[in-house]
C-alpha cells in the first residue's frame, strides 16, 4: 500500500467553505488535521463532524487546524457546516485530487452493490508539513478525541 507516512505532504490547492482556497502550505507551523468522510449530512459523518466541533477549542489550544474533506459540492458543504455550526472549514474534493493523494477511495458495499467511495480516514500533518499519523477505516464515534490525544502527546 502506497503510504506517505513520515514524508512531506504534497502541495494541494482546493476550494473550501467560507470562500477559502485551501493550500497545504498555508498551515506550516501548525498541526493540520485532514479528515476524509463519505458524505455530508449522513449519520456517521454528522457524528464525526459534531465531535470535531465540540473539541475544536482544545484542537486550537494544541496548535491544530481541522479540515473535513469529501467529494460533496461547496453548496452542500456550506449547508452541512451551517446546520451543525462547524467552526472549521470543509473542503470540496469533487475531482478527487486529495482523495487520490491520500489514497482514500475504496470499493465499498452499499445495499448489495459495489460503489466507489471515500473510506473514512484522518491524516495528521506536523508543523513542518510532514505526515506523522494516519487513521484508516475509522469509526466516527470517538475518533475526534483520539486525534486530539495524539496531537497532545506531541506537546508532552
Amino acid at each position: 500500500m502506497n503510504t506517505m507516512l513520515n514524508s512531506p505532504v504534497p502541495a494541494l490547492t482546493l476550494p473550501a467553505t467560507s470562500g477559502l482556497q485551501f493550500q497545504t502550505s498555508d498551515y506550516l507551523g501548525k498541526f493540520l488535521v485532514l479528515y476524509f468522510y463519505p458524505k455530508d449530512a449522513t449519520p456517521g459523518c454528522t457524528t464525526q463532524g459534531t465531535q470535531f466541533r465540540d473539541l475544536h477549542d482544545q484542537f486550537t489550544a494544541a496548535n491544530a487546524v481541522i479540515f473535513g474533506i469529501s467529494r460533496d459540492s461547496l453548496k452542500s458543504h456550506e449547508n452541512f457546516k451551517a446546520k451543525y455550526s462547524f467552526p472549521f472549514e470543509l473542503i470540496s474534493d469533487s475531482d478527487e485530487l486529495a482523495c487520490q493523494t491520500f489514497n482514500v477511495i475504496k470499493m465499498k458495499n452499499m445495499y448489495g452493490k459495489q460503489v466507489r467511495g471515500i473510506e473514512r480516514s484522518t491524516f495528521l500533518i506536523n508543523p513542518q508539513g510532514t505526515l506523522i499519523r494516519e487513521w484508516r477505516g475509522v469509526k466516527a464515534d470517538g475518533h475526534a478525541a483520539e486525534v486530539l490525544a495524539s496531537i497532545q502527546s506531541f506537546h508532552s
